[in-house]
This record gives structure tokens, sequence and C-alpha cells, in this order.
């Protein structure tokens, strides 16, 4: 059945006030749909537009918002005009003295750009900031007693802070003596600025104290220019971080737009603020609501971000998870390399990233390197097989259409570190292990299952709650 969203709004328009003249103002809107119940927690698209003249005058401004805005538990959604993606004009640039004006509001309830819900209602009361920065008009007769007491008060006025500073005893015959002797010429030619002789410094006698020769001055030289910090690694690239993990200095590669730097297990870890919980009704289990490393719910199931980030089975969060991390050819002695490098193999007969396996790296909530959240861990292979049992079709549309909303996100070569099968196929690692390889579910648009997988591969991790 189409549902149909109407738009009930109680509207708060604030200016933000600062020094300058302010440019933007706070827009608040309730949403209901046709049922006049709230439609709360839900991502909308919006376009705004404030029109000049008349509900059908001119566009004088209009932005859209990039996420888009979201209604919280009570149905409010909350934006700040002047802050979204300009698509015309400034808001800065708006004349409020030359109204009437009117406010314009578009909505996509499904979050895309397709607005079936409109509404345009007049700024009633140009906001006060706002019209501050225009003169107002001065009207009326003024006597001629009020222009010769406003010119006394502009000649006669005294600063009663300017009276205490030194420039306030400034005469007009020191001006003079200062325009003459502006007058005098090249001063610096001259050598009235640089003969000037200072009793206290004199020259520095250097035939006795310490003694520094040229080369001494050079090898110092050297040394300001070329110096390198034994402690720090050299050559870090723009927008690398360096933490120190009180052994040694990790590389922490740039995140992607939306994450926050955090860290799990002690480990320097990119993650997305407002994760929120998904259950499955069918199976009573309650999952993260996109890959570890998305910054979004998938909206399709080529979605590409929401398709995360791409990890080696039993790797924390160190970088080497980012799609375009670099890539090293020395296995780890360690469950923590110490550096952010993806990590492959020579020859397809080697099967980890660790030149000594470990199984328990990713084993439940306390599991050594565990990437998720806190609350969150790997699911089991019998989890995931559940999980799959339960959607509509054993393929990738029955992935996407499941609660966990499942993108295919493709997966990292363990031979060169190449990206491969993007919008077709995916891997989840799970944390049961088999033998020597580690169990993930694999997805294509033609079938889903469980397999085992070299750990040296790059797959995706959707965590499930403990």
């Amino acid at each position: 059945m189409k549902r149909t969203f109407t738009l009930f709004t109680a509207v708060l328009l604030t200016v933000v006030i600062s020094a300058q003249l302010p440019e933007k103002m706070s827009y608040q809107a309730v949403i209901r749909n046709a049922s006049d119940q709230l439609v709360i927690n839900q991502e909308v698209g919006l376009r705004v537009s404030i029109l000049q003249n008349s509900i059908d005058g001119t566009v004088l401004y209009q932005e859209i918002y990039n996420p888009n805005p979201e209604t919280n538990n009570n149905g409010l959604l909350t934006i700040v005009i002047g802050a979204g993606v300009p698509l015309t004009g400034a808001f800065s640039e708006i004349d409020w003295s030359d109204g009437p004006y009117f406010l314009k509001t578009e909505i996509d309830p499904s979050g895309g750009t397709t607005y079936t819900i409109t509404g345009t209602s007049q700024l009633l009361s140009v906001p006060y900031a706002f019209h501050s920065g225009t003169a107002d008009i001065l009207t009326g007769e003024i006597t001629e007693n009020q222009i010769a007491d406003l010119q006394e008060y502009l000649t006669g006025e005294t600063d009663p802070l300017f009276t205490g500073s030194p420039a306030s005893g400034i005469e007009a015959d020191d001006i003079d003596n200062w325009d003459e002797a502006h007058g005098w010429g090249d001063h610096a030619a001259e050598d009235y600025l640089t003969e000037e002789a200072d009793p206290v410094f004199t020259a520095w006698d250097r035939s006795t104290g310490i003694e520094i020769t040229e080369s001494q001055i050079s090898d110092l030289q050297q040394y300001l220019t070329e110096e390198t910090d034994p402690s720090v690694p050299k050559g870090t690239d723009v927008g690398e971080m360096q933490y120190w993990n009180g052994t040694s200095w990790v590389t922490v590669a740039p995140g992607s737009p939306g994450q926050v730097l955090t860290f799990i297990n002690g480990a320097p870890a990119w993650a997305v603020p407002g994760l929120n919980d998904v259950e499955n009704p069918a199976t009573g289990k309650v999952w993260m609501d996109r890959n570890l490393g998305a910054s979004r719910v998938a909206r399709s199931s080529t979605d590409a971000a929401a398709y995360g980030d791409l990890y080696q089975w039993g790797r924390a969060s160190d970088g080497h998870e980012i799609r375009t991390s670099g890539t090293t050819t020395t296995l780890s002695d360690t469950d923590t390399p110490g550096h952010g490098d993806f990590i492959i193999v020579s020859e397809m007969g080697s099967l980890d990233w660790r030149s000594t396996q470990n199984d328990d790296l990713w084993q439940g909530l306390n599991g050594v390197n565990n990437p998720c959240p806190d609350g969150y861990r790997l699911p089991t292979e019998a989890e995931w097989t559940t999980e799959r049992l339960s959607w509509s079709s054993n393929n990738a549309a029955g992935a996407f259409a499941s609660p966990l909303k499942l993108p295919v996100a493709g997966s990292r070569n363990l031979l060169n570190g190449s990206l491969e099968d993007l919008g077709s196929g995916v891997d989840y690692w799970s944390s049961t292990v088999a033998g020597e390889l580690s169990r993930g579910m694999n997805i294509t648009s033609s079938i889903a299952g469980m397999r085992g997988s070299r750990r040296a591969f790059g797959y995706s991790v959707r965590c499930i709650k403990d």
C-alpha cells in the first residue's frame, strides 16, 4: 500500500547571533504522515528555498543537505538554514529589507530528491539580527537646534579611555614636526634609522669566551635542517597520524568522511558516530545496522557509501582495513603488526598475514583484536547461517531485502591488495575457524553460503550484539 506523508510543522526560526551580521537561522518542523502519526527516526530528503515578493516569486537562495537530516524520537526535524549545500544564490547576500520573503520547504520522505511534500509560508517578521545590518531610513523633521547639538557631540565628545593613552597628548605642532621629518628623504639611505647606537648592546667580542668556527656553524645548520627524530617515523603522508602504543609508533591512516577516531581494545580505529541496532524478528538477533567502517545504512545493494572497510581475519582496526591503505609483503610475527599496511602474501599457498597462526584473535567480546564497538563481536558461522535462512531469497537480493540491508561490498585480493567483485559479490567474516582457514559468508547475485577462506583476504565485517 502506498503511504502518503503530510508535513505538519511547528516552525521555530532562530537567528544564529554573532559579532558580525548573522548568516544562518534555525528551522524546526514536526513531520506526520497521512494518519497523523509522527514520522520518527527517519532520514528525509530536504530542499529549502527563500522566495521574494510572493509564494511563486523569484528564488533568491536555495540549498539541500548532505547528509540528509533525520527526524528524532518526537518526529522533530531540525536544520540550520544557510548551512546546507547551496544550489542557487548566497544566503549572506539576501537584502532582508527588500521583502516580503517566503520560505519554501520540499521533502522526500524516502531520503532521495523526489520531493513530494511542499510547503510555502511567508516570513511575516524578518529576523531582527538580519535586518539590523541595514540602516533604517530617517524620517520626520530635525530642527536646527538638534543639528547643532549633534555637531557639538561629534566634535566635542571626550573619550574617557582615549584620554589615558599617550596618543591623547599629540598636538598639531607634533604632527607638523612629523610631516617635516617625513620629507627629509630616504631614511634608510641617510642612515637615520640604521646608525643609531645602542648604549647597552655592543658588538660581540669574539676574542674571549666560547669560539665557534665556520665549520661548526655549517654542522649546526645541517642539524637544524636535516636532523631526523629517531622516535617518530619519517615520511608520514598527508592525513596520517602517529599513535604511540607504549612500545612503538603506529601509523593511523586517514578515515572516511563522517568517521571519528576511537580506540577499540587499546588500538586506534575510525568509526561512525550514532550507530544503531537492527533486530531481525525472524531470528531475534540484534546486529549493527551497517558494515564496519560504512558511513551509512545501505540504500541499495550497490550503495558504495555503505560498503565499509575490508579486514584481514583477526587483525584490529589499525588502518589496514581502509580500502586505499598501502601494502607490504612482510608477514607479522605478532598479533599487532605495528603498522596500517595491508599484508599481501607471496604465493597462493600462503594462508595468513601472520607468520604463525593464532585462532583466538576474533573469539567473542574479549577476543584479541576484536574490531567491533563495545558490546559487539564477530558472528559465528551458525549465527550467519541462521540469518541467511531467514532471507526471502538465497542471494544478494535476499541479503539486501533482509533487516540487515547487506550490500555487495566486494573484497581485497591477498596476492596484490587489489579490490575485486565490487557491486557483484561480497564475503563477510565470521569468528569460526576451520583448520588453517576461517569461515565467511559468501554472497553473489545467484547464491549465498558459508565457505572457508585464507585469512589474508580482505573481507567485510558486520558485528552482532552479544
